[in-house]
């Protein structure tokens, strides 16, 4: 095989297994999709720090009349009145097997925090988070789709 060749499939291989490897792990940007209206509602940046995930507001997909700097008026921890882009709304999710748990999760419509798990499902191409009261059956899921 030409050395050309050899060179471009070694290259295709690794790139595979580097979008493969990426998408193993909620690590990356995410659209969050509201569960009742089905429409994208932010960026969400997911890291991880010490083995534990957390997400910021990056972007959100606000109307023309709306206003496009909000705060967390109803927050009622350090957060109120702080800008939603930048801030935290998920945090210390660990990986607990196939799902990531024993996080929580803003709702900075409403200003709540609630306990919180994740799950990748499609092959890592979406993110299904659950916040909850008490037990994960007493909740919400949004499914997320991953950007990048």
């Amino acid at each position: 095989m030409r050395p050309l060749i050899k060179a471009g499939l070694l290259a295709t291989m690794l790139l595979t297994a580097s979008a493969w490897a990426q998408n193993t792990s909620p690590v990356g940007l995410w659209k969050t999709i509201d569960d009742e209206s089905g429409k994208p509602k932010a960026l969400v940046r997911i890291t991880e720090e010490n083995g534990a995930l957390q997400g910021k507001i990056e972007k959100l997909f606000r109307g023309p009349n709306e206003d496009q700097n909000p705060k967390c008026g109803e927050c009622k921890d350090s957060r109120k009145d702080q800008p939603l882009i930048g801030m935290t709304i998920v945090s210390g999710l660990k990986k607990d097997g196939n799902e990531y748990t024993g996080g929580e999760i803003l709702d900075p419509a409403k200003g709540k925090v609630y306990k919180s798990k994740a799950t990748l499902r499609d092959g890592g191409q979406k993110l299904e988070v659950r916040g909850y009261i008490g037990a994960p059956m007493f909740g919400r899921s949004q499914v997320w789709q991953r950007e990048q």
